[in-house]
This record gives C-alpha cells, structure tokens and sequence, in this order.
C-alpha cells in the first residue's frame, strides 16, 4: 500500500456498524464526504454526527440489499463487531470494484490512518494496521512535542518567498531554511512570543 491524500468532497461513504470504532470512522469522513451508516444501533457518538443512518440488522438481509446501499459509493467501511459480516462486506465490494477498509477481520485495500493537522500542515501516520495505538502514540507525541509546527510551516513558507527576492543563492536559501528550522531558540520563540519571531529571524539570518 501507498500513501495518499483524496479528495473525498461529495463522494459517496457507507460504513456498516454503529459503535465506538463505527463512530471514528464516521467522525473522520462527514466533514467532507456524504456518509451513510447502516447498522441495527447507533452509539451516542454517532447520533450526533452530521451523517445520513440508516436503521439496519445486515446480518438479517440477503446480498441483493447490501449491494443496493453500497451501489455508486466511493468507499464502504466494515465496523462490525462481527468479522464475518464485515468479509462479507468485502467480498461484496470487491465484485463491484469499490474502496473497502475493514476494521476487523480480512484486510481490505484501503488503510485509514491516525491524522495530525494544522491550518498548514496536515499528517498520516499508519503502521499498516498491526497497531492503531502506536498510531496514536506518534500523533499524540507530535502534537505534545511539536506544538507550534502550524507556525514554522507559515515561517517556512514566508521566509522563502522572502528569500527569494534577497538572497540570489539558491544553496544559501536552503542553509538558513535549515538553519532556521534547526534553531532551539527559535522554536522557543513561536510557542511564547510568535510576534517576535519575524524580528528575531531578520537579526539573525537576514542581517547582512
């Protein structure tokens, strides 16, 4: 498997299940997607998330239903407590060429990674589903370690369009890019006094 990032605005999402794992799944894609959950009962969770539900005991239909909930979807998830229903759900999709990620049971072709972001930034972390804790685990030391990466990002980014104008060396350009993104200090700065750093940055590196 291979990383990317897809636009999921207006694309079609099913998950079948309605508890806690059902919820995350739900809870990442209905800010951008159009979800459908389709399950029997639905957590408080997922009663309050902006998602079309569907009242449902899949395991009680025959195939022809499912296939009917899942026609024209972009990407069908299986949260089930029940791993065979969720292979069921699979295989299923498979014959209809469609996304599947399986939250317990077979493994399906797409993985959902723990997600870190910021107004600058945004980043995927999976290890390939062996361990969703360690996923969280590096999210959780990211945001508690890095805490104003969304400020260096809008550093970096203005600092070299500026550098651009001023500084003619493209090697030179990317020393203090470095230098920059390298500096304790610096960091220190834009987590107490971010209006400060922009002065600090053009006495340090943009003097000459």
């Amino acid at each position: 498997m291979i990383p990317l990032f897809v636009d999921c605005a207006g694309k079609r999402i099913v998950i079948f299940g309605g508890g806690e794992v059902a919820a995350r799944k739900a809870a990442y894609f209905s800010g951008e997607a159009e979800v459908l959950v389709v399950s029997r009962s639905f957590t408080h969770k997922m009663s309050i998330l902006p998602v079309e539900r569907r009242m449902m005991d899949a395991s009680r239909v025959p195939d022809e239903v499912l296939n009917r909930i899942i026609e024209g979807a972009f990407l069908v998830i299986g949260a089930f407590s029940d791993a065979a229903q969720n292979n069921r759900i699979k295989v299923l999709c498979a014959e209809k060429g469609i996304l599947f990620n399986n939250a317990d049971g077979e493994p399906g072709d797409v993985i959902i990674p723990s997600v870190t972001s910021g107004k600058n930034y945004m980043l995927a972390i999976s290890t390939k589903g062996s361990s969703p804790a360690v996923s969280r685990f590096l999210r959780e030391y990211l945001e508690t370690q890095l805490p104003s990466l969304d400020e260096m990002v809008a550093l970096q980014r203005d600092l070299r369009a500026q550098l651009k104008h001023c500084e003619p060396s493209v090697s030179r350009r990317n020393l203090i890019l470095r230098e920059v993104l390298h500096d304790p200090a610096l960091w220190e700065i834009l987590s107490r006094d971010p209006a400060r750093v922009h002065q600090y940055v053009q006495e340090k590196y943009l003097h000459e």
